[in-house]
């Protein structure tokens, strides 16, 4: 049996087809604005939305960073959730590129509401940082793959609008999000001032993702990505991997989350396991009973072949994703049943 790598979505590995729509890429040098295939990713992406422009960067980190360094400035202040990747997983990015304070939440598995959103917005006091940003994030890594619907980013794009604050979306998993709620993809531009599109998690490509936002937002992004690195040339053989994932790997995202589900099914009779996070998109994260040696069920796992994530005390991570085979499925299932505490 090969390995079972179930620690994240991003361990993907391009498919024949998606290496051949890479070998065989237009490339030109993206600082000059002359990849054509970034180009057309740019612009492809951005149509999804809703949104007028597209910027392509090397990471999913780099995109949010580069979003909170526009809409904010030293002394300003992020209203997000408190298990925010922009917030646990980016290095103290908001601190260490924009000088800006964070307003933690605490959300229900990582979502926030429009009633808090607006309690966490400070008063024109000179003792406060002025309030610059909403971000939320969809799907909710530490809230075990929950998502946003439209009806609820509308009620919080509301609240900003009425203050005049910029609202942003962490789309690690946004096609995640949209395949579990049966929303538009397209009705997000109407809401979001910039989207992160993450397109090296269940989509498959190997790295990147797209700022989106209006034309003038995405012209000067462009500068604040270059000082961060960003600013690569033939990132057409790239990009090219994210327009294939787009354009073919959205409506499979439904096999991963079923799988996921039943996934859940069989950890929620399994005697050694205390509580699954309800399961909604691809995400499965399980709290074991006191008595389990979390290090001992990891290396079980590992001497199956099973790799997953510990996440948090008693805490276990399993993400579906599309190099997950029918036959690997049967494997787990069997290893989750069969489990001795």
């Amino acid at each position: 049996m090969n390995t079972i790598d179930l620690r994240s979505d991003t361990v993907t590995k391009p498919t024949p087809a998606m290496l051949h729509a890479m070998f065989n890429a237009p490339v030109g040098d993206d600082v000059y604005s002359e990849d054509p295939t970034v180009n057309e990713l740019q612009e492809y992406c951005a149509s999804l939305f809703g949104m007028e422009a597209g910027l392509f960067c090397p990471s999913g980190t780099m995109t949010n960073q580069i979003a909170i360094k526009m809409h904010t400035q030293p002394l300003s202040e992020v209203i997000c959730e408190k298990t925010s990747h922009i917030y646990v997983y980016e290095v103290g990015g908001i601190a260490f590129n924009s000088s800006a304070s964070v307003h933690l939440v605490d959300g229900y598995r990582g979502k926030i509401t429009p009633q808090q959103v607006e309690a966490g917005i400070n008063p024109d006091n000179v003792h406060f940082p002025v309030t610059s940003l909403v971000s939320l994030e969809n799907t909710c890594n530490k809230g075990g793959g929950s998502f946003y619907t439209l009806a609820e980013i509308s009620a919080i794009s509301e609240v900003c609008k009425k203050h005049g604050i910029p609202l942003h979306l962490d789309g690690a998993r946004v096609f995640n999000a949209l395949t579990a709620s049966g929303d538009n993809a397209l009705d997000y531009g109407t809401y979001f001032d910039s989207i992160s599109v993450c397109l090296s998690k269940g989509l498959g490509a190997p790295v990147g993702s797209v700022l989106l936002g209006k034309k003038n937002f995405i012209e000067k992004a462009k500068r604040v990505r270059k000082v961060l690195g960003g600013g690569w040339r033939q990132a057409g053989y790239m990009a090219a991997a994210g327009l294939y994932a787009l354009q073919n790997n959205v409506e499979r995202l439904q096999v991963d989350h079923d799988r996921a589900k039943q996934i859940g099914q069989t950890l929620a009779l399994a005697d050694y396991v205390a509580e699954v996070v309800p399961v909604e998109t691809n995400i499965i994260i399980f709290r074991l009973e006191d008595h389990v040696n979390t290090e001992q069920y990891l290396n079980y796992l590992k001497d199956k072949s099973i790799l997953a994530s510990s996440f948090g005390p008693q805490m276990i991570r399993l993400v579906t994703h599309l190099d997950l085979t029918e036959e690997m499925m049967l494997h787990l299932l069997e290893a989750l049943d069969t489990y001795q505490a």
